[in-house]
Formats: structure tokens, C-alpha cells, sequence
């Protein structure tokens, strides 16, 4: 398989996908929180060693400032900053989300550069989940429905995880 496979669909069960350079792997459980983690597997070259480096990076940067009164387009540009220094594309068509009861719920986390309104507040659960390319941020699903990948095969990762806004600033949910 030459294209790197996009993970983002979740089931409320472990669901791995895998391509020659990285496997995806998102849980959901319980009371709805949610992860995923793009893995290295076999012999991989630099380039997708940094571009999964730099996705992990994009994350951890966009949780650091995650606290209660920041707008939450902040998130999307501590992202696409991070991602432009290294000349990635961050993916548009998937975004982070609110969680809880119901799984995907508001606010929408975008992870791009927007002027979406909204601030986080205090005890809001939410999601980072951004995907960085190093070719095209348009995706293509397959006929099952499932699997994304990039429109013109080109690498991509993945992180996400759960937060919840404290009165210190965030707590990661889905840490081990």
C-alpha cells in the first residue's frame, strides 16, 4: 500500500488501520473520551520519523496553552504555525471535538489558522486531534466507508487526545 492511511473514524472499539510506514490506532470508551497515536512500524525513513515527530509536537504546543478565557481558535494557529516551520499541510476536513455524554458534540476544534468564536471554560471536555500531511490536505475515503487517505498518497500523522479545562489550565483524560 503506497498511500498513508488518514485515522480519524472512530468505533467504540479498537480499530487499527496500517500502512507500510504507520499504524493508527483510536479508542473510544466508556463515558466517550477519546485518543489515537500514529505509530512507526518497520523500516521508516527520516521524513516520516519528522513528520510524525512534528504531528506529536503540534499537539503537545496546542495543549500548552489550553486553559480556561482562551479562545479556541488559538489551538488552530499554535498548530498550523508549528506545522508551516516544517512545510506540512494540516488536514482541514477533520477537526477536534467536544465530548461527554454524546461523543461528538460542540465546541469544533479546528486546526488551522480561523476566526472561529469561542472560549474554553472551565470543566469543558474536548479534543486535539491534528493531522499533518506532507503532501495534499484533501482526502479521499474508500469503499469501506473507513479509510481515509490522502488524495495523492502522500504521508500523514496523526495524535489526539482528550482534555478537560481546570482551574490550573488542562488535564489530559486519555494519558496513560
Amino acid at each position: 500500500m503506497n498511500a498513508s492511511v488518514m485515522g480519524y473514524r472512530i468505533l467504540v472499539h479498537l480499530r487499527m488501520a496500517i500502512s507500510s510506514t504507520s499504524m493508527l490506532l483510536s479508542i473510544s470508551m466508556g463515558y466517550h473520551g477519546d485518543t489515537s497515536a500514529t505509530f512507526l512500524c518497520g523500516d521508516v525513513d527520516d521524513e516520516a520519523k519528522k513528520l510524525v515527530q512534528v504531528t506529536k509536537e503540534s499537539l503537545d504546543k496546542a495543549i500548552s496553552i489550553c486553559a480556561p478565557g482562551v479562545e479556541i481558535n488559538r489551538i488552530g494557529r499554535t498548530i498550523q504555525d508549528h506545522a508551516d516551520k516544517f512545510k506540512y499541510g494540516v488536514v482541514q476536513q477533520f477537526v477536534g471535538h467536544g465530548v461527554g455524554k454524546v461523543f461528538h458534540a460542540e465546541p469544533a476544534v479546528l486546526h488551522f489558522r480561523n476566526n472561529e468564536k469561542g472560549r474554553m471554560i472551565l470543566n469543558q471536555t474536548f479534543t486535539i486531534e491534528p493531522m499533518l500531511t506532507i503532501g495534499s490536505t484533501n482526502s479521499t475515503i474508500w469503499s469501506d466507508d473507513w479509510t481515509a487517505v490522502t488524495e495523492d498518497g502522500s504521508l500523514s500523522a496523526q495524535f489526539e487526545h482528550t482534555l478537560l479545562i481546570t482551574e490550573d489550565g488542562v488535564e489530559i483524560l486519555t494519558q496513560c
